[in-house]
């Protein structure tokens, strides 16, 4: 496999001035990453700031009303509500190893903004976290949650105003700002090391998941796995360590939006083709030309035209099946979810749990292993809109 590169997928297609940075990391992760001291002080802080492990639930009501035996990974009970911490903890100390005082960051939900919020302000760092405009009205909780934390908010207005746009603005403040700042890439996506490091801070959730799903169940495993996909760190991390088990089902869920023929969405892997965006090859939502078409999702962490590249080979290789949620489906599942169970999740979440909820007859007496991403406590006002 070529060094970047998962399959086909990958690379780094990035103006020469972004190399410096980016061969800095690669050294980083290289040296730093492994040793000891980096290592000591990442368990401790996962340990005593994120409260891992995190906890397996089984849906005892849910799996009675589905006839399947259904269990939720829970990364919304991580500190600051999601898996995105796992990610910004890891680089923000290893920033911080190589001598950066800040944290620069793009966020779609909001998620990863609070995360990189909560990493500068342990680590004695300065964040600044760029946001389209249209993610800052709908996602205004985490905002508030940014700023009382001491980050610094930067409300994109161009293009479709939420994530892509803010991806596209972070990268240019990095071109300007390397000495000092290092980029906090949210997902598993980008140019190479990115989805690489990314994925190596999410493997946290399928390593203890595996084993937690052994321990409760006489040494069995899942017969499927499911995340949600939007740029695809939360999915990375949790399908990782079940890859090499082949009678775990690996399955994807990607925003259908509306769900109806030609409506903007956010399903690259299932609906788009090859292409080059954010410095890597991957599935993007593109013109015959290679125009980046808009995406939609009503879940603001998964609204986003590309996909990260290994996910794009687990798509091209069939060890992964990505499929479609669309938002209605979305919105009942979060609904089921919170009346049945008690648990309110994300609504990028609420894609991964409506997928067993519309197959229970194809799932009928499986196992299935689902990663919550997050909580819903972020999205009440958008549903209380729809509601």
């Amino acid at each position: 496999m070529k060094k970047g590169y998962f399959g086909d997928f990958g690379g780094q297609f990035i103006p020469e001035l972004l190399m410096p940075p980016l061969i800095e990391l690669e050294k980083a992760m290289e040296t730093i990453l492994p040793s000891e001291e980096f290592q000591t002080r990442f368990i401790d802080m996962l340990k005593e700031n994120v409260g891992r492990p995190s906890a397996m639930t089984h849906c005892a009501n849910l799996s009675k009303d589905l006839g399947l035996d259904l269990w939720l990974k829970r990364e919304d009970l991580n500190h600051s509500g999601a898996h995105k911490i796992n990610n910004t903890l890891g680089q923000g100390l290893l920033a911080k190893m190589m001598g950066k005082n800040v944290l620069l960051a793009e966020t779609g939900a909001g998620m990863h903004g609070v995360a990189t919020a909560v990493a500068a302000a342990m680590l004695d760092m300065k964040a600044i976290i760029y946001m389209g405009a249209t993610d800052v009205v709908r996602q205004a909780p985490n905002v508030n949650r940014m700023r009382l934390m001491g980050a610094e908010i930067v409300a994109v207005e161009s293009g479709t105003k939420t994530l892509k746009d803010a991806i596209n603005e972070a990268l240019r403040r990095w071109l300007s700002d390397q000495e000092t700042t290092h980029y906090c890439f949210g997902t598993a996506a980008g140019p190479h090391p990115f989805p690489t490091l990314v994925r190596q801070f999410q493997q946290i959730i399928s390593q203890e998941a595996r084993q937690q799903f052994m321990d409760r169940n006489n040494g069995s495993l899942p017969d499927a796995v499911v995340a949600c996909v939007g740029g695809g760190s939360n999915a990375i991390g949790m399908f990782h360590h079940f890859i090499p088990d082949a009678s775990v089902r690996i399955i994807g869920v990607e925003a259908a939006g509306t769900g109806e023929p030609g409506c903007d969405n956010s399903a690259p892997l299932s609906i788009g083709s090859d292409g080059i965006l954010h410095g890597m090859k991957t599935k993007l939502l593109q013109t015959e030309t290679g125009q980046i078409l808009p995406s939609h999702s009503i879940a603001p962490g998964l609204d986003y035209p590309g996909v990260g590249p290994e996910h794009a080979h687990l798509h091209d290789s069939g060890r992964g099946e990505y499929v479609t949620i669309n938002d209605a489906q979305a919105i009942n599942a979060f609904k089921v979810l919170s009346q049945r169970e008690g648990i309110i999740p994300a609504l990028e979440s609420s894609h991964a749990v409506a997928y067993a909820i519309e197959n229970k007859k194809m799932l009928q007496g499986k196992s299935v292993l689902v990663c919550l991403s997050g909580r819903g406590d972020k999205d009440l006002g958008i549903l209380d809109e729809i509601l």
